[in-house]
């Protein structure tokens, strides 16, 4: 057996499983990235699961305004929405199926609120959302937000998966979401003892088994786990039940990335200075949204 449990012959090198994280107010997600045996798949150096949860008259999920550095902040959901407000003036109201990307470079403040159409009602809320680590010689572009709808995204049938093409290229199909390195990101629909043939796509990659166990190659993958495929493998994913997952990654990262907070950056100091901006207000703002989120009162990166 190798270090990370698995049998040399297996198509997966590493098994990472979710940890739960309470954002406040008992909204739980599921952390897969960063882990504590890695830091990144290709440029996504942070992996967050939340829902199914049914939200319930006036308990909507509302993300107070905060800032980001060094990042793109990656939003997909399944079932819902969450209506983003930023600095640059963007109101945006994201839906399944649709991808938001928003580029936080040198710094941007956002909001992630419950739509006023879905207030007093009871409603699902299902998604994930990822941050990619931007190139160093990227990490302090402009920020910019680029919403994609969901009919914008292309969609195919390999073998008997449903397969869309959220970022990146695969089989032959090209995403509309613009990217600063090569990153994929695959979502993903099996039926009952469905059989799919994932080949490399990229020099980094990973399933996420979002609904239900799967096998891949000659190992299981449960349920909420992330498995690391080893690096050249064309690989083998059969699930017994009908199910989704996910596929991610890309190039990998040049270095480290430290992570602080909502910080991420190539250098200590930048997530310091960064700190003291969001301390002092010097980030900006959110128009008609006055709320902020404190600094945390203790500071490590990682």
């Amino acid at each position: 057996m190798t270090t990370t449990g698995l049998s040399q012959l297996s198509q997966l090198s590493q098994l990472l499983p979710a940890h739960e994280h309470d954002l406040g107010g008992g909204f739980i997600v599921r952390r897969l990235l960063p882990a504590a045996v890695r830091q990144s798949v290709g440029p996504f150096v942070f992996f967050d699961h939340f829902g199914p949860i049914t939200i319930e008259p006036g308990k909507g999920n509302n993300v107070r305004p905060h800032p980001h550095i060094g990042l793109a902040t990656v939003t997909y959901l399944f079932d819902g929405a969450i209506v983003h407000r930023d600095s640059l003036g963007t109101t945006q109201q994201i839906e399944p199926g649709d991808i938001n990307w928003m580029t936080a470079g040198s710094g941007i403040v956002h909001s992630e609120r419950e739509p006023e159409a879905l207030q007093g009602t009871t409603y699902c809320l299902h998604g994930l959302q990822l941050w990619v680590a931007l190139p160093i010689d990227q990490e302090e572009v402009a920020p910019n937000f680029i919403h994609t709808s969901a009919s914008q995204i292309p969609a195919l049938q390999v073998d008997d998966a449903e397969v869309r093409v959220l970022i990146g290229a695969a089989f032959g199909k090209i995403s509309p979401v613009a990217t600063f390195s090569n990153t994929l990101y695959l979502d993903i629909q099996l039926p009952e003892n469905g059989t799919f043939t994932l080949p490399p796509l990229a020099a980094e990659m990973a399933v996420y088994a979002l609904e239900s166990d799967l096998t891949i190659g000659e190992n299981k993958l449960f349920k909420y786990s992330l498995g690391v495929i080893a690096p050249g493998s064309s690989t083998r994913i059969h699930s017994t039940s009908k199910t989704r997952l996910i596929v991610l990654g890309g190039e990998p990262l040049e270095s480290k990335r430290w992570i602080w907070w909502n910080f991420v950056s190539s250098r200590k100091e930048r997530i310091d200075q960064a700190a003291k901006d969001w301390q002092e207000q010097r980030m900006g703002s959110v128009a008609g949204d006055p709320e902020f989120i404190p600094l945390p009162p203790t500071k490590k990166t990682s």
